[in-house]
């Protein structure tokens, strides 16, 4: 066996899969933690085990895959999360996808194809875009600190964002007054360009034309067929 080179997590209920599954991943030269239900996985998660990656099937006993990606989601934001899910259930890779995961695979997958994206996911860095620095700018009314995942309007208190919400907004406004294609969005932010991930981006342009709506002068413009123009008007 290759030196171990990551730890990940993997919850799935299929005896026979993940035995073929661990036996490749650990042959391969990760560490693997594994769950064959929902509720241990969920122990683990809140006893505050740390991974570098997270492979959960979505209809499990007990607890849920979704459940399971939203409370990761609650102490690490930036870990990747791939959702393996049953080809028919195209709802369930869109609803994964807006809560918080990176990528789906479709069962019955590759070994090849699974070791493909774990290797992507653990080289791809957080998105740093293309300006400078990751400095807070301001955005309107706004004060958005990228850094720390932060949109506050005017002096109030803020919230804070997920990563891929603070991804969008930096990559949007670092492209002020210039139509962004859907394309290019999917391949920055989310490494591939498809249906599932369209409607993702979707939901989230509408999360973040709700937090930007105290200020009148903040538009998201849709281009239709092509993609977004952020805009904040003097």
């Amino acid at each position: 066996m290759a030196e171990s080179k990551a730890h990940l997590f993997y919850v799935e209920d299929d005896e026979s899969l993940s035995y073929v599954t661990r036996d490749n991943l650990e042959f391969n030269g990760y560490l693997v933690t594994y769950c064959e239900d929902g509720q241990k996985a969920l122990d683990v998660i809140q006893a505050g085990q740390k991974f570098d990656l997270c492979i959960l099937d979505v209809m499990l006993p007990e607890v849920d895959g979704f459940t399971l990606a939203e409370e990761i989601r609650k102490r690490d934001e930036q870990v990747p999360i791939i959702f393996l899910t049953a080809k028919s259930m195209k709802q369930d890779k869109i609803h994964g996808l807006t809560i918080g995961a990176d990528d789906y695979i479709t069962k019955p997958f590759s070994i090849e194809e699974l070791l493909l994206k774990i290797d992507i996911f653990l080289r791809r860095s957080t998105y740093s875009g293309p300006l400078k620095s990751n400095a807070p700018v301001s955005i309107g009314n706004y004060h958005f600190d990228y850094r720390n995942l932060h949109l506050a309007y005017d002096t109030e208190e803020g919230e804070t964002l997920t990563q891929k919400e603070a991804d969008l907004l930096k990559l949007l406004n670092e492209n002020r007054n210039n139509v962004v294609k859907r394309s290019y969005i999917l391949e920055t932010i989310w490494g591939k360009d498809d249906y599932f991930l369209g409607r993702s981006l979707d939901v989230f342009i509408s999360r973040l034309r709700k937090y930007l709506n105290r200020d009148d002068r903040i538009k998201v413009e849709n281009i239709h067929g092509v993609g977004f123009k952020f805009r904040v008007d003097e």
